[in-house]
């Protein structure tokens, strides 16, 4: 057999070749191949890479014979001689797991563990891991509510939508039907609610205020009638006698209140 080629079988008994590299006694699977020169030639790519910094993650070419993912991770260990099963490449200061060779995801060095313990996937333009048996949002982990519209409930301050650095990352609006407009340097939260259109619930001089007017209006508008299941605003730095003095308290249009359901 040629150097680093090993002979498989399939499960319905024909063969297959795979191909192989070991670096400082790490053994490292290049993939499966149906030929013999298939597979040597992954693993004559896969030594040309780790001897020549000429490959960068930057300049992948569909006709290598190793999938990009393998590709990235056989430049992280030649550059930082750390070898991870998913495609990061590690900076000093963070690092990119590069979803594709032109979908760069850049993250804090704190998040390393994670990601390189969770493969991430894309559907559309949702990015997300499987944490749990359940899919974890990319935008989700970092305070990005699902029902956010950049622009409007938060940015990202240099402008790349895959930069999942914090310093990139601005929260504008952290509930749901709530914004936030400033006046004569003072903020002014407006909470707002769609039912049949979109209704002011009221303007409040917190984000807190706000956020609990929007669930009382919910509240206020299911006892007369609506069956809309309207989405709840969870309060983590709120206790339970706070949110209860807040929801007495807070005023809604009358607008909402006189608003009935068709019968």
């Amino acid at each position: 057999m040629l150097p680093g080629v090993y002979i498989d079988k399939k499960k319905n008994g024909e063969k297959n070749y795979r191909a192989s590299i070991t670096l400082d006694g790490k053994h490292i699977s290049l993939g499966s191949y149906d030929t013999e020169i298939q597979a040597s030639a992954a693993y004559s790519l896969a030594k040309e890479i780790l001897r020549n910094k000429l490959y960068s993650c930057y300049n992948y070419s569909e006709s290598y014979p190793i999938k990009y993912d393998k590709y990235v991770s056989l430049i992280n260990l030649r550059d930082n001689h750390l070898y991870f099963s998913n495609p990061i490449y590690i900076r000093k200061r963070d690092f990119s797991y590069f979803y594709s060779p032109f979908e760069e995801l850049k993250f804090d060095m704190d998040d390393l563990f994670f990601f390189s313990q969770h493969k991430i996937m894309c559907r559309g333009n949702h990015y997300f891991v499987s944490e749990f048996g359940m899919q974890t949002s990319i935008k989700e982990r970092y305070g990005i509510k699902s029902f956010a519209v950049e622009g409007r409930d938060f940015l990202f301050v240099n402008s790349d939508s895959l930069d999942f650095r914090r310093e990139n990352l601005k929260i504008i609006n952290r509930y749901h039907g709530v914004t936030v407009t400033e006046k004569n340097l003072k903020k002014i939260y407006k909470a707002t609610i769609h039912v049949r259109s979109n209704y002011v619930i009221g303007k409040y001089s917190s984000e807190k205020e706000a956020a609990v007017a929007y669930n009382k209006a919910a509240d206020i508008l299911i006892k007369n009638g609506f069956k809309k299941a309207f989405m709840q605003n969870y309060i983590d730095d709120c206790t339970n006698k706070e949110y209860a003095e807040i929801y007495s308290r807070v005023k809604i249009s009358g607008t909402i209140l006189n608003l009935k359901a068709s019968l």
